[in-house]
């Protein structure tokens, strides 16, 4: 990794800190809405479409009003203007989007279609004629078609566009069939299943990017793929909250929190439902932390430095001591050197980042958004987590090195000098024992522990999103961890990637084929390749700590045992009383040095907890294994066969796997605080 370079100035997404560092700004705090529900053709929507618009509008206005009150937090970023998220469908669809659009929403649409099949098909031509004459980019002869058609074109050319085009001649195949044979009913249940399958895809996509889900319902089923039921199914099981809008009674909308308010579906009270609306709002625009805690905060106030320091490197030198690599030298430089934030230089670790570039027929715009918005705040946070971890990690090592030293000191002049000078070893003993408690005291006066915790959960959370930033994908938002303490790392990356948003592509089978081999693929097998590594180095470090421990608990029964047998002979005879006599302070020395020093190595080995750690690592690697030949299996098809959403599935579960190692090793260090060696 290079030094920092240029200093970038404020237009470039950055402030200058106090101190004359640099900080990423916050990313913006915004909302995301989704919309879904019947289409025109419902036989009750056009009786109450009006009054669905009204209720819609009322809702935006509450919507409008909790976001405008959200309170100032510290180290958050401005609040952005509301996006909404919409599949354009003709109905509740366009009413939401014209809505939205009029109060300076940002629109933006993962349609289930190429641009120009999606339109055709929700323009429903009467028959094949016009629906041919739509794909071809011409106008459908029927009027009420025609107007349908020019009314999607004209919403879509305000949005923001993302197409799953990858399936589109299998899919306009059927559509025609469908109309060519308007007898055959088996051609339109072929063409119903494969169309409905594509949009409840594009309706995970939407559900992944919202925060709420506004959902006009009949309530009648959810059995209906890639219905309105069967959307607000799913995002009530990705822990998406849902405001439903029952189109036999508009007025009475309620507010979803879980699966299982579709079973008790009691009205909610009047007066409370806009009130609790709002406090919904605002839960999504600020992260929550217990009393005391910084929150936020934290980021803002951490120093960025251009490398590690030299003073901290006991906890990776114990790692190089002890993990049985004899290419290189055990004693070499240790120093880190973090990447260059503030630059677009390109780094081994963030090849997804770099290939997002190149993907043929992507967002020429998504590059420069990953590199602003989201390289930069992971470099930032990468750099100030290794940091706090050498600070953190290395004080208790330390700690458990002074101890046992603190002890030998105190004992060590029995052999060495008379008691008449023992105050010297006992000063230098209390500088240790004081230096233990000063190291602890500082640790946990500026948080080392918590502070790493939390900076290295949001640089985990960045490193890999380039690939399902590619693919429009995102963690739906009851899939993110929930901290202990605080959830701001979880809310920061949220709203970074957020703030990248949907690429506006067209997802094909090349596209889809490029984001498996040159991201996907290489981020899997190197992951899989460091976690292999980095299990077996642990597992090493972990046995050859223990081995030493054991070692110095012999060499301790050695020495008591030829003490003893030292003093069996002079006992008999055989031995002379002096000699002995003045050895004995030594043995005593040394019967104290070696179990303490033992004490001490198997501290270590505690502390480190390397054996689990490397049986994380090998676990994860094995996940990733397995992903990398899922990979390898979809690569063998052809491009026609790549289907979008087979590709964010394995996209997903890397990305489950990733979450699950955070997880996991939270669990093993959440517990080690910063203390004293005892």
């Amino acid at each position: 990794m290079g030094e920092a370079g240029r200093t970038p100035d404020k237009s470039e997404g950055h402030v200058r800190a106090e101190s004359g560092r640099l900080a990423p700004e916050p990313p913006p705090r915004r909302l995301h809405v989704g919309i879904t529900g019947h289409r025109a053709e419902h036989p009750g929507f056009a009786y109450q479409s009006a009054t669905i618009t009204a209720v819609l509008a009322s809702l935006f206005d509450v919507i409008d009003e909790a976001v405008l009150a959200t309170p100032t937090v510290p180290g958050a970023g401005p609040i952005a203007s509301t996006r909404l998220h919409s599949l354009l469908a003709d109905g509740t669809d366009t009413i939401a989007a014209e809505l939205a659009l009029a109060r300076g929403y940002e629109l933006v649409a993962p349609l289930p279609f190429g641009r120009r099949l999606n339109k055709t098909i929700n323009a429903l031509p009467i028959d094949a004629d016009d629906a041919r004459s739509l794909l071809s980019g011409g106008e459908a002869r029927d009027a009420r078609s025609q107007a349908r058609a020019e009314d999607i074109r004209r919403i879509s050319d305000r949005a923001r566009i993302l197409s799953l085009a990858d399936q589109d001649d299998a899919v306009a195949a059927l559509f025609l069939d469908k109309l060519d044979h308007p007898e055959d009913k088996s051609k339109a249940q072929r063409f119903v299943a494969e169309a409905s399958r594509r949009v409840a895809t594009a309706g995970r996509i939407l559900i992944e990017q919202s925060d709420v889900l506004l959902a006009v319902w009949d309530g009648v089923s959810t059995a209906h793929v890639g219905g309105t039921g069967h959307t607000i199914a799913a995002a009530l099981n990705l822990g998406c909250p849902v405001v439903w809008i029952d189109i036999r009674d508009p007025g009475g909308w309620r507010l979803l929190d879980g699966p299982e308010a579709l079973v008790d579906r009691a009205t909610n009270d009047g007066q409370a439902r806009p009130a609790a609306l709002a406090v919904l709002i605002q839960s999504f625009l600020s992260p929550t932390s217990r009393p005391g805690h910084p929150g936020l905060a934290t980021l803002a106030h951490e120093r960025w430095r251009s490398r590690s320091n030299r003073l901290m490197h006991a906890y990776r030198r114990v790692e190089v001591l002890f993990g049985g690599r004899s290419d290189r030298s055990r004693l070499r430089s240790l120093v880190q050197r973090y990447a260059p934030f503030g630059e677009a230089v390109p780094i081994e670790s963030e090849a997804p980042i770099a290939a997002a570039s190149i993907l043929p027929l992507g967002d020429p715009k998504l590059q420069a958004a990953i590199q602003g918005q989201v390289t930069t705040r992971f470099r930032w946070s990468d750099a100030v987590s290794a940091y706090l971890s050498d600070a953190y990690r290395s004080g208790m090592i330390v700690n458990f090195i002074l101890s046992s030293l603190a002890i030998i000191v105190g004992i060590a002049y029995l052999p060495l000098v008379s008691p008449d000078h023992k105050w010297k070893f006992a000063l230098v003993e209390l500088v240790l024992l004081s230096a233990i408690l000063v190291i602890t005291a500082i640790g946990q006066r500026r948080r080392l522990h918590g502070r790493w915790f939390e900076t290295r959960r949001l640089a985990e959370y960045l490193r890999h999103s380039p690939i399902l930033l590619t693919l429009g994908a995102a963690r739906a938002p009851g899939r993110w961890p929930v901290g202990t303490q605080t959830s701001w790392p979880e809310f920061y990356a949220r709203q970074t990637l957020r703030s990248v948003g949907l690429p506006q592509t067209v997802m094909t089978g090349t596209y889809l084929r490029a984001v498996l081999t040159d991201l996907l693929d290489p981020h899997v097998t190197g992951q899989r390749d460091y976690h292999f590594e980095k299990a077996r180095r642990l597992t090493t470090v972990h046995y050859s700590l223990d081995r030493l421990s054991k070692r110095l608990f012999q060499a301790a029964v050695v020495s008591v045992c030829l003490y003893l047998l030292l003093f069996a002979g002079t006992t008999m005879g055989s031995l002379p009383d002096e000699p002995v006599a003045q050895l004995s302070k030594t043995f005593t020395v040394l019967g104290v040095l070696f179990p303490t020093f033992g004490a001490g190595i198997a501290g270590i080995r505690y502390f480190g907890d390397f054996e689990r750690f490397a049986a994380i690592s090998e676990v994860t690697a094995e996940k990733l294994d397995r992903v990398h030949k899922r990979i390898l299996d979809l690569l063998r098809a052809a491009d026609s066969a790549l289907h979008y959403d087979s590709v964010a599935a394995i996209a997903h579960a890397a990305d489950d796997i990733v979450f699950a190692e955070i997880e996991n090793w939270q669990a093993v260090f959440g517990s080690k605080q910063i203390a004293v060696p005892v």
